[in-house]
């Protein structure tokens, strides 16, 4: 449920919507705007009396909101929202292209990674200081050590960083070495009190959809890190787990126009995990900026035949350069920038 308060509304005003709520066992997230005071009833809205709201000073309109998740609800907030990571603002009419290795691996390689995403024409780099594996003998990355090489390598070309967080243990460290955007992965999706925690806290978060998950149960997991407080959210479809074999996961590219139509949340896409091979991240880029996705998460490393983890699906250097080219005209027809 969603309460819109009048334009000269006051605070009392506000503390008054808010304590009916709490007498209806409902929470509520407040949202000021330049014109506007929006309050969201968080909970079973089978307990709101809509004409009880309606009748208290302040409220213009109550509406209500069918669907479980409320705050990242389109019906919330009618206009598109942009997340801003690090200065580079990530959802409005440019395409942001996030590229980078799929690990850290030495200062050298991320070094050069960070020449090449520059010179390439993007404004924001990617890569794993913790890495989750399938296999526990597989390299787990650097952990502490591969933020501090990472910020080191992105400071020097005024990268913001983008880097999976796995573990609540972890933020201190991410806070220490001001990560720009913090990346929840497939298999953490659902991880409830993870999500909690980066709600807590007024850092942008890249959600990618689990291997399984529905559009609903990813959109209710956003609604998890909206609801405490943290509104900076961007979903990334990574592809979904099918029984095709041919590749490794199903790009729903149907899915970025249905969160378009769901969300006012920024919605962006990896190639890369999707096919899991590096000539197959070309097309399915192309695909994402055409379906009128607002950013790509891509993987490129300086040397694949040498990166320590995910080397099939690493773009080179020219690959991205060349990408970025195509991406712009693309996007050029449907009226963006890249």
């Amino acid at each position: 449920m969603i309460i819109i308060m009048s334009t000269d509304v006051s605070e009392k005003h506000i503390a008054g919507v808010e304590k009916r709520l709490e007498s209806m066992g409902l929470g509520c997230n407040v949202s000021r705007g330049i014109e506007r005071t929006v309050i969201g009833a968080i909970g079973d809205e089978t307990k709101a009396d809509k004409e009880a709201l309606q009748a208290l000073p302040g409220v213009e309109e109550v509406i209500r909101v069918m669907r479980p998740y409320k705050i990242v609800a389109r019906s919330y907030h009618k206009e598109d929202t942009v997340v801003e990571i690090g200065g580079v603002k990530l959802g409005g009419n440019t395409v942001q292209v996030i590229a980078g290795p799929c690990s850290v691996e030495t200062q050298e390689q991320m070094d050069r990674a960070a020449e090449m995403v520059v010179a390439a024409g993007c404004r924001l780099m990617r890569g794993g200081a913790f890495k989750p594996r399938t296999s526990p003998y597989s390299f787990q990355g650097h952990g502490v050590e591969g933020l501090e090489i990472f910020r080191a390598a992105a400071d020097k070309q005024k990268l913001p960083i983008v880097t999976e967080l796995m573990d609540v243990r972890s933020l201190d460290a991410f806070d220490e070495y001001n990560v720009d955007a913090i990346q929840i992965g497939t298999r953490n999706m659902q991880n409830f009190d993870l999500l909690k925690e980066v709600g807590r806290i007024q850092k942008p978060v890249i959600l990618k959809r689990g291997m399984s998950a529905t559009i609903k149960e990813w959109l209710m997991s956003a609604e998890y890190i909206a609801a405490g407080g943290n509104h900076n959210i961007i979903f990334c479809e990574r592809g979904i787990r099918t029984f095709e074999t041919a590749y490794r996961n199903v790009l729903d590219v149907t899915a970025i126009p249905v969160l378009k139509k769901e969300t006012h949340l920024p919605v962006i896409v990896d190639p890369s995990h999707a096919g899991g091979k590096a000539w197959m991240v070309p097309a399915l880029a192309r695909s994402a900026v055409a379906a009128g996705a607002d950013g790509l998460l891509v993987e490129m490393h300086p040397s694949p035949c040498e990166a320590w983890c995910d080397a099939d699906q690493a773009i080179t250097p020219d690959e991205l350069n060349a990408l970025m080219g195509e991406l712009k005209g693309i996007a050029k027809a449907i009226g963006r920038d890249v």
